[in-house]
């Protein structure tokens, strides 16, 4: 229902898929909440960011979904810089 307002609204929705493996029906119903607006936002472990412990992983993954909806995390958020 909450999902539903947020497109109604043309507010910000951002979803996080966990299930694996996804099946088609999964995958239709990303491509349909894409088509209408929302964000799929895989919660992959970013690795790039150099975490050291599970806690960072999930801190990182957390903040980049707060960050695409909008919303301040209340941390810093470690980004892609490139190669160095």
């Amino acid at each position: 229902r909450a999902a539903d307002v947020c497109l109604k609204e043309r507010r910000p929705l951002v979803l996080l898929a966990r299930e694996a493996p996804l099946h088609a029906g999964h995958l239709e119903a990303m491509l349909k909440v894409t088509g209408m607006g929302g964000i799929v936002f895989p919660p992959v472990p970013p690795f790039y960011a150099g975490p050291e412990t599970l806690d960072d992983m999930v801190r990182q993954i957390a903040a980049r979904a707060l960050a695409t909806a909008g919303i301040d995390p209340g941390w810093s958020l470690n980004r892609w810089t490139g190669l160095s």
